[in-house]
């Protein structure tokens, strides 16, 4: 599993001239990950094309009259969706094949789910942010090009991440990235045209968006599922092992989770707030397992207070997969999610409440209770490993009572029993749980053991006088919680820093071309001062000096003095850069802010196959001029006559003041454009 280009441990950003990047596994490598992932890209595309055909057959079905050509369609239509299903248990099978996730050493435990990245199309960012500098920071965009194709190097990178904590470093450095790249080339009031594509992970539709939050959502889900594949890859056979499979998906679900609370409008399945609740519960289950795991390596002794604990922190994970399994088979959860997966969680949760009927039934039945032992401790340890004593039944009478004792442990293993086959059963229902060979040992293993101590106790009139054991209480002295991704520990250079302080310099804000002002310090005095940070500004300007009369402003922001760039100067530097040119000619150049100014609201529309007539409305601008136009009040205009008689008041005798004569022009209807007609041809998806 050597895919890795890089070492584990995290490396820091590499340096060539002024460019600053870092790079992913080797796409070409031919391992157990990368095949798996080459598969699921391949798979994406297949069904791509298949849901497009289904798509058109659709509409050649509702246009179509002929009654012949009607059922060839419908014939047509039955194939394609044959074709998808199988299409998509293809990709449930990579969606479950744990085995090539897991530690290489051979280890007798159940495998984790880990989750598959999502697959992406190339994005080319070079025409539109060469525009966007040229357009809208009046610089040369041919000076951005190395930092443009850094920006698209680490997108490239970020689709085949190593599998450990450059990994990892490596999807956050672009998240943080996509961060600077918003705020100084994305405008809320316009679209840039470049358009996103990504793939779910669960269904393998695509989806597509002309702004940066399918991005960015992308890339956390990412960051998540490689977390569980790191999670997944641990030895549990070492307590530092299980330590770090318990940190790893803690963390994977705090991304995920970080992920629902702030995208919540995201239009693909698998970053649904619904499906993400359930990524979330899977996560922290397989986390708890771990924990349960971690508490059994030493190997178990034969002691009551340890069985006691080891019950109850087996129950524990036998009620957290339960109440995983109840969250899958929600809607609409349930139709996305992969049924292994489910199915997974069902045997989980019956194999560990057996584990739990079965320690519980052991420290009743090896133990008995002898004279100097502390009875109290015993007493009260058994009364809180139930809610309730069966009928007629106290735990001090049970412990002193060898029969009772015996009776009580038998019908604990007879639920131990009934739980391990039910697993069984659940496990042998789906075919790829039964392709499992690891998965079908350890449950089987399990069984016969409580079948074997069962066996040896066993007497003809215990249908008559076992009764049903009483269910046991979770309890766990680590209770898993998520863990907060930590973006603040990623330190990441702005690939455009060059432009200026983002504070200023941002997408957000409208500046005059540069101008350039000569102007001499007369006396020594320049005759303006200057304040704030990074960019300084001018200020108390005296109207008489030689910068006012070159141009200068009040307010106006200094860009560059002789051609070299001042945007990250301070206000000393910029200072003293000035005074050292004494009396000579001195050549500024500033920009100067421009007022906010309204306007139109553009229109992005997100379309995924399979989710018809279904927007994205994360940044779909409402046109209120659309609205307002038949219900705005239209003033009464000034008559000749009313004119002639007020026009003493006017100020200005402009013709641009005179009313308008004759038969006003009627407003004219704005026709909303099409949303599908903002996606290009390449990814048209009907």
């Amino acid at each position: 599993m050597t895919d890795a280009l890089l070492p584990a441990a995290p490396q820091p950003l590499e340096k060539e001239g002024n460019c600053y990047f870092r790079k992913g596994c080797n796409p070409l490598a031919q391992t157990g990950r990368s095949k798996l992932q080459n598969q699921r890209a391949a798979l994406n595309q297949q069904i791509l094309k298949a849901m497009r055909m289904r798509t058109g057959a659709e509409n050649l079905l509702k246009a179509a009259t002929n009654q012949k050509v009607r059922e060839q369609v419908r014939l047509e239509l039955s194939f394609l969706n044959s074709d998808l299903q199988m299409l998509k248990e293809e990709l449930e099978g990579l969606n479950i094949s744990v085995g090539v996730y897991q530690n290489t050493e051979e280890a007798f435990t159940i495998p984790l789910i880990p989750l598959g990245l999502k697959e992406t199309k190339d994005v080319d960012f070079s025409v539109a942010l060469k525009d966007f500098i040229l357009e809208h920071y009046s610089e040369d965009s041919y000076l951005y090009e190395d930092e443009i194709a850094d920006l698209m190097d680490l997108r490239q990178a970020c689709r085949t991440p190593s599998r450990n904590g450059a990994g990892v470093e490596l999807l956050m450095s672009y998240f943080i990235q996509l961060g600077f790249v918003e705020s100084r080339f994305f405008p809320p009031t316009r679209q840039m045209g470049i358009l996103f594509t990504w793939y779910d992970s669960l269904t393998g539709v695509p989806v597509s968006q002309q702004n940066l939050l399918l991005e960015k959502a992308s890339i956390l889900f990412n960051i998540g599922a490689l977390y569980t594949q790191i999670g997944t890859r641990c030895n549990r056979q070492t307590e530092a092992g299980l330590e770090s499979t318990v940190d790893a998906f803690q963390r994977a679900a705090g991304v995920l989770n970080y992920l629902k609370e702030t995208f919540t409008h995201t239009p693909s399945y698998d970053m649904s707030p619904a499906m993400l609740t359930v990524l979330v519960k899977m996560l922290l289950a397989q986390a708890q397992e771990s924990t349960f795991e971690k508490v059994c390596l030493p190997g178990l002794q034969n002691e009551f207070f340890l069985l006691v604990k080891v019950a109850q922190e087996a129950a524990k994970v036998g009620e957290v997969y339960r109440q995983l399994h109840t969250a899958m088979n929600q809607e609409p959860v349930k139709e996305n999610i992969p049924y292994s997966w489910a199915s997974l969680a069902c045997v989980k949760a019956h194999h560990y409440e057996a584990l739990a009927h079965y320690f519980t039934a052991t420290l009743l039945i090896d133990h008995q209770l002898k004279p100097g032992e502390d009875e109290d401790h015993q007493e009260k340890c058994l009364s809180q490993l139930y809610s309730h004593m069966p009928e007629g039944l106290t735990p001090l009478a049970t412990l002193k009572n060898v029969h009772q004792r015996q009776l009580l442990g038998k019908s604990h293993l007879c639920r131990a029993i009934t739980h391990h086959e039910e697993s069984m059963r659940e496990a042998s229902l789906c075919k790829k749980l039964r392709n499992i060979e690891v998965l079908q040992e350890v449950l089987s293993a399990a069984h016969q053991r409580s079948q074997l101590k069962y066996t040896q106790l066993r007497e003809d009139d215990d249908l008559l006088n076992l009764t049903d054991a009483p269910d046991i209480i979770s309890k766990t002295e680590r209770e898993v919680e998520i863990i907060l991704p930590q973006f603040s520990k990623v330190t990441v250079t702005d690939f455009f820093q060059k432009l200026g302080p983002l504070s200023v310099f941002s997408a957000n804000k409208r500046w005059t071309a540069p101008r350039s002002i000569h102007f001499t310090a007369e006396e020594g005095d320049l005759g303006f001062t200057l304040r704030g940070n990074s960019p300084v500004q001018v200020h108390f300007l005296d109207p008489y000096c030689s910068a006012a009369a070159a141009g200068t402003k009040e307010g106006d922001y200094i860009v560059s003095i002789q051609d070299v760039d001042c945007k990250w100067l301070t206000v000393s530097e910029v200072m003293k850069m000035l005074k050292s040119f004494g009396q000579n000619d001195i050549e500024m150049k500033v920009v100067s802010l421009l007022d906010a100014t309204s306007s139109v609201h553009s229109k992005c529309a997100t379309y995924s196959v399979g989710m018809q007539k279904t927007y994205s409305m994360i940044c779909l601008g409402i046109d209120v001029d659309d609205k307002t136009d038949k219900t705005k009040k239209i003033s009464k205009k000034l008559s000749f006559l009313s004119w002639s008689t007020n026009k003493n008041r006017q100020k200005s005798a402009s013709t641009l003041c005179l009313p308008s004569v004759g038969v006003s022009r009627p407003p004219v209807k704005k026709k909303l454009s099409s949303p599908f007609s903002l996606l290009n041809t390449d990814s048209s998806l009907y």
